[in-house]
Parts: C-alpha cells; structure tokens; sequence
C-alpha cells in the first residue's frame, strides 16, 4: 500500500490553538515538533472504531498491552524487557519531571547537554532541581554541523548531579549516540553513583537507515540505573493523544517513579493508549517505513537547497528526527534569526536560544511537511536573506 505524504491536512481551526493557529495566518509554521502528515491509517481507524462504540471512559494499560512493548523492544533492539519494569505515564515530559523529583537534592541536581530540548532546561524551574550543563563539542566540516560529547566537561558535571538527562536521539541536532559514546558516559555515570534518565521519543524516526540502541540495553548494570523514556507521539504524530511510557529495570527505584507519578495525577489518555498500542503492535510499520523516506528525501532537500542558494548557511544532518539545526551567524541577523524570519520571511522556526546559552543565532526548522510546504518555507528565508 502506498502513503501520500504529500498531502497535509488543515489544521486551521479558529477555536483551537496549534501549530497552525499559533501565529497569524500569513506565518507558516515551521517550528514546534508537530509533524503536519495524518496519522497512520491504522491509528485513525482503530480510533474511529473507539469513538464509535461511545464510551470513552478511564483506561489503564493491562499486561497484555505491555507485552506487546515489551515484544516491540525485542524486535527492534534485541532487548529482553520485562512487563512489570513498564509504567505509564501522560508524556515523556512528565517522565523526566517526576524522574528529576526522585533523583535530585539541594546537593546534587541533573546535568543536560546543550543545545538541547527546551524542556530539558524547563525542569530546573518545574521541579527546582539545580541544573549543570555540559555542552555538546561542536565541529565544522564545510558548511556541515555535527556535535560530540565533551567527556572532561561531563564528568565534572555528572559529580555535581544525582541525574544525567540525556536527549537520545538528539533534539534538536538530530545526532544517534554512538555504542561508544553511550558505554561511556553511563560508565561515568555509574562510578559517580547518578542515574540516567534517556528521553528516546525519537527513537523510530530514523532517517537514511541508521539504527538506534537504547542506552540502557548495552547492559543489565547500565540498564538498572536507567528509566528510559518512550512513546509513539513523534514516529507516528499522535502528540496531541497524552501517552507514553518508562521502563524501569530496577524495583526500588520504579516504585518511587509510580508513586511519585500517581501523587502527581498523571494519567494516560484512553486514546493514546489505543494509538500506542497499534503503534508498538506494528500494524502501522509499513506506513512509518514510508514516512522515514519520505523524511530523509525532505532533509536531502534541505540539504541541496541551502549549500545551491544560502551556501553561508551551517546546518546538522541529521540521523533521526524531522528537526534541522541551522546557524545563521555568517549573516549577523538582528536581533536573531528567529525573529528576521518571523517577522521578515513570515515563517516561523524554533529560536535558537531556547535550546541552551551561545546558539542565539541558531534555528530548529522542522522537515516533517509536504515537499510543497517545505520549498515555500524555504523560499520565503532565501527571499528575505536576499533583500539584505
């Protein structure tokens, strides 16, 4: 069966801010992680036979539902894990904020790695966790980014921390941790007693055929001091339906996790849990197959297109994610890039800025549209880079 991911839906509703509705209407949208693509076909008519039977009442996943993940990491990593180690939550977010409840201490707080995730800087302020920061070691090969871990920086951050949140894959630079990367700073890890929280939400949406391991499947060890975070709101665009999932191997450390989240009150959607459990059945692998194509040939473009029109550009390419990472700093945009384009190109990006200090001349532009959107996007920030 063939997937048209040409076609995008309307998203325009007056009376619901998205996306699309976020900005005025003469700004196209190109910035927060929400691709524009339908849902998997699967995904909308098991949803369409839920809202047909009438009652969409509380839902809780039952171990037959965790089997089915279980079964997914299996396929995927080679990964044995065990049902009980799973536990819900209503997102990946809400999984590091509770993580970041029962790790951390006046003393010792949770070490990022920048440009990363806004959200990731976000939990000093939703949980007071002090935070330290080991950026990300950046290196310039032509006009192409890429990222490496500074190893001296991140031992003496993981000494001050009682968490090491990881973002992996990386957003926004869209970097896959080597083996090696990963045995390493969870080795440093583990000889500094600090725990590893891994946010793998982008983990199915691999671009060019790279392949993925979960940190905390390189070893039982490593995996007992590891909560990783997954869900299917990114490789299958059901962000809206609250839902997502950390697997915990070690007892003690899953019993403070689900009882912090349960003083907390965060439940899953029933939706959510229908679309995930489609998701991990692999019912809707062929779509997401077509999709990652789809993907790569919009990140080849970007690719083609800036080093053909805006060869002072600076850009990632990514491993996985529908994110490009762009610098702007041969242009000297004022006061940044996010806001020249705003207001200049009518298209609105990510800021640089909000993903950690030193990137205010960076931009996270998401790929995950229609060709046709995606060039409109992109003429719109030639034309106005022109004009200069």
């Amino acid at each position: 069966m063939a997937y048209n991911f040409n076609i995008t839906s309307n998203r325009r509703d007056p009376n619901i801010l998205n996306k699309w509705t976020f900005y005025p209407k003469d700004v196209l949208p190109m910035w927060v992680a929400d691709a524009d693509f339908p849902a998997a076909p699967q995904i909308r008519a098991a949803l369409h036979r839920q809202v047909e039977h009438g009652v969409l009442g509380y839902a809780f996943p039952t171990r037959t539902f965790m089997e089915t993940i279980t079964a997914r990491m299996k396929k995927l990593y080679h990964w044995d894990v065990d049902p009980d180690w799973i536990v819900y939550t209503a997102g990946v977010n809400n999984g590091y904020n509770i993580a970041a409840r029962i790790l951390c201490s006046p003393k010792k707080g949770y070490l990022i790695q920048t440009p990363v995730y806004n959200e990731f800087l976000e939990t000093e302020h939703k949980t007071g966790a002090r935070q330290s920061v080991a950026r990300l070691v950046k290196k310039l090969d032509g006009n192409r980014i890429s990222y490496e871990v500074d190893f001296e920086a991140f031992e003496r951050g993981v000494k001050k921390s009682g968490m090491f949140l990881l973002c992996h894959p990386h957003n926004p630079v869209g970097k896959i941790y080597s083996r090696g990367e990963l045995k390493r700073m969870a080795e440093i890890c583990l000889e500094n007693d600090v725990s590893i929280v891994s946010d793998e939400i982008h983990s199915e949406l691999l671009l060019g055929g790279a392949k993925f391991t979960p940190l905390a499947s390189l070893s039982p060890e490593i995996g007992r001091h590891t909560i990783t975070l997954i869900s299917a709101s990114k490789a299958f665009n059901v962000p809206g339906l609250a839902c997502a999932f950390a697997i915990i191997p070690d007892a003690e450390l899953r019993k403070k996790f689900f009882d912090t989240a349960y003083g907390m009150s965060f439940e899953v959607s029933s939706t959510g849990l229908t679309s995930a459990h489609v998701a991990y059945s692999g019912r809707a692998d062929a779509w997401l197959k077509e999709l990652r194509r789809y993907l790569t040939a919009n990140r080849d473009f970007i690719i083609e297109y800036m080093e053909r029109n805006l060869p002072g550009v600076r850009l990632t390419k990514p491993d996985a994610t529908y994110l490009m990472w762009l610098d702007f700093s041969e242009y000297g945009l004022q006061p940044s890039p996010f806001e020249f384009f705003l207001n200049k190109a009518k298209v609105a990006l990510s800021d640089g800025g909000k993903f950690g200090k030193g990137n205010e001349q960076f931009v996270r532009l998401n790929f995950g549209t229609s060709r046709r959107i995606l060039n409109q996007g992109l003429e719109r920030m030639r034309k106005a880079l022109y004009s200069l």
